[in-house]
């Protein structure tokens, strides 16, 4: 059976959809910042530079591998530098780039936001869950 001509239009309409939030600046952003370890390294950087092992510490629940493919999707993103010493044994450091650094005051406002209404959130998903 072939599908109904509302099933196509639905079908364009979500590419057509989904093509625009591929492009869309904010969304593309958004979708970075909301990476599960992205907040806890940026704020973390916002001290200083550090090395990978301080990071690894300070950032305890990410496994080694997510941190590092983490730092590098940061880097590639031009919001992390990576500088590694010939030494021994070698040193590998991070710090925020100025592009990095101008996404801080942005997580302040929004950690701030969530700390002010993260218990509004609770109760909102509450009652909704209560309702049948």
């Amino acid at each position: 059976m072939a599908p109904s001509a509302a099933v196509q239009r639905r079908a364009r309409a979500r590419t057509t959809h989904l093509t625009a939030m591929a492009g869309c600046p904010t969304h593309r952003v958004l979708d970075r910042m909301g990476d599960r370890w992205v907040s806890l390294i940026l704020k973390e950087l916002a001290a200083g530079p550090r090395r990978h092992g301080e990071l690894a510490r300070s950032v305890a629940g990410a496994t080694q591998k997510m941190l590092t493919q983490t730092l590098r999707v940061l880097q590639r993103d031009g919001l992390v530098a990576r500088t590694a010493t010939d030494s021994v044994p070698p040193s590998v450091h991070y710090r925020l780039t100025p592009l990095g650094e101008s996404l801080l005051p942005v997580l302040a406002t929004v950690t701030r936001w969530a700390e002010r209404h993260i218990d509004d959130i609770d109760a909102a998903r509450a009652a909704y869950d209560r309702t049948p």
